[in-house]
């Protein structure tokens, strides 16, 4: 395994730069029209299609009747599931219904003097969809997705939450999934996945009644679903390939950065980590020990192929360059492993989600630190945020004019329509005048 190590000056290492500020990933048109097709069929013979379809990529044998997670399937998960396993999603369940308490918003007046009264009101959505993978046929359930895209639903007070998730082969789905799942509240629970998934939140179907907003990660088949169904719905965005990027100075230790590149590129081949480092020793050590951990992982030849493919150390000439690359390349996750990494907070600007400190690693906001972990990739931390109850809350506008405060406004209201040339909307002010 060879990761190149470049200069941030070189013309090798500007060019790869400029890869990673535009690093957005169109999908293929193949995948576009093949989810596209299943979007209408699901919108056209709605359970027949989610049925075929799951016949056909998951469980064979599945039936109408057990699309619907049973009371039984429930009773049956709490069999299996271990105590260290209760006592664990407790803790992680705590911690993130915690952090996210802190986002809820209030709804909020304002008097003025002449009478008017203005503000906005707060409520949440209806209902809300969240898609969990499958996680390789069921055998790594992740129910990570479960507690980060549930339990803010649940904090903004979402009434009906629905969870999908695609069937193992023997139409079961992880009793990890199901415990976690009815913890945070939730029962409503589909057997169905990929973009007939989606499809079935979004449009409906006879035993899936349609939702508001979908959230949750996916396969690019997921994602383009997403895509299509977006306006129609609120989505929570269309996200990328896992990525990290580090920025290390001569305090980091190379064995922690070689894990946590690591921990990014076992999601999948695609897999982005990126080390800017202002130390010229740090490298090769850096790779020594990449060389010495692969050997350690279960997913070992996909961290392999994404590290030779995606993988990239830079060597910049101080830290404010450092920081400054930092800012460009807006990453999903960023490490700071630096002496100081609190006296470059102030600097960052665009990150989905900041790691401070040499003992931070990536994995503990994965799952138990309690900001949330479904992140903006691909550089779309310039202007996007992390899911949090905000997803899930919609904001209207509340306007109340007196008589007086009316006759306050009415020459600039009726100045500002005729200059648009909307003389009605100046009419429907005059009338009121008296």
């Amino acid at each position: 395994m060879m990761i190149t190590i470049l200069t941030t000056g070189s013309p090798a290492g500007r060019a790869a730069l400029e890869g990673l500020y535009s690093r957005i990933q169109s999908v293929d048109d193949d995948c576009r029209d093949q989810v596209a097709a299943i979007l209408a069929d699901v919108r056209r013979r709605g359970d027949d299609a989610i049925l075929d379809y799951s016949r056909r990529f998951d469980a064979p044998e599945l039936t109408l009747a057990e699309l619907v997670i049973s009371s039984a399937e429930m009773e049956a998960a709490y069999r299996t599931v271990d105590t260290s396993f209760l006592e664990t999603l407790e803790v992680a369940i705590d911690r993130i219904r915690e952090f996210h308490e802190r986002e809820m918003e209030d709804s909020w007046l304002q008097t003025r003097p002449d009478g008017s009264i203005v503000g906005r009101l707060v409520r949440p959505v209806d209902s809300a969809g969240l898609y969990v993978p499958g996680g390789q046929g069921g055998s790594t359930p992740l129910v990570s997705s479960v507690l980060m895209n549930g339990i803010p639903a649940g904090i903004a007070g979402v009434a009906r939450r629905v969870m999908v998730t695609p069937p193992s082969p023997d139409g079961s789905v992880s009793p990890h999934l199901l415990v976690a799942a009815r913890e945070i509240g939730i029962s409503e629970i589909y057997k169905a996945g990929s973009a007939w998934a989606i499809g079935a939140l979004a449009y409906g179907s006879e035993t899936i009644a349609p939702v508001d907003v979908i959230v949750g990660p996916g396969n690019r088949f997921v994602a383009e679903a997403k895509r299509q169904v977006a306006g129609l719905v609120r989505i929570d965005m269309i996200a990328g390939p896992s990525e990290v990027l580090i920025v290390a100075d001569e305090t980091a230790n190379p064995a922690y950065i070689a894990a946590d590149m690591l921990a990014q590129a076992e999601h999948d081949t695609q897999a982005l980590a990126v080390v800017i480092t202002i130390d010229a020793l740090l490298p090769q050590r850096i790779l020594a020990e990449l060389n010495r951990q692969l050997g350690e992982l279960s997913r070992a030849e996909t961290a392999r192929a994404a590290l030779a493919e995606h993988g990239r150390i830079f060597v910049a000439t101080s830290l404010e360059e450092a920081i400054e690359l930092a800012n460009d390349i807006a990453a999903e996750h960023l490490e700071l492993q630096i002496g100081d990494p609190w006296s470059q907070l102030p600097h960052i600007r665009h990150a989905g989600a900041i790691f401070l400190g040499s003992h931070t690693p990536e994995a503990a906001g994965d799952y138990l630190a309690g900001p949330n972990h479904v992140l903006p990739t691909m550089g779309t931390a310039r202007f996007a945020s992390a899911l949090g109850v905000e997803t899930f809350l919609k904001k209207s506008s509340i306007i109340s004019y007196s008589a007086a405060a009316l006759a306050g406004d009415a020459d600039h209201i009726r100045a500002l329509a005729r200059l648009e040339g909307l003389t009605a909307h100046a009419a429907s002010v005059t009338r009121r005048l008296g």
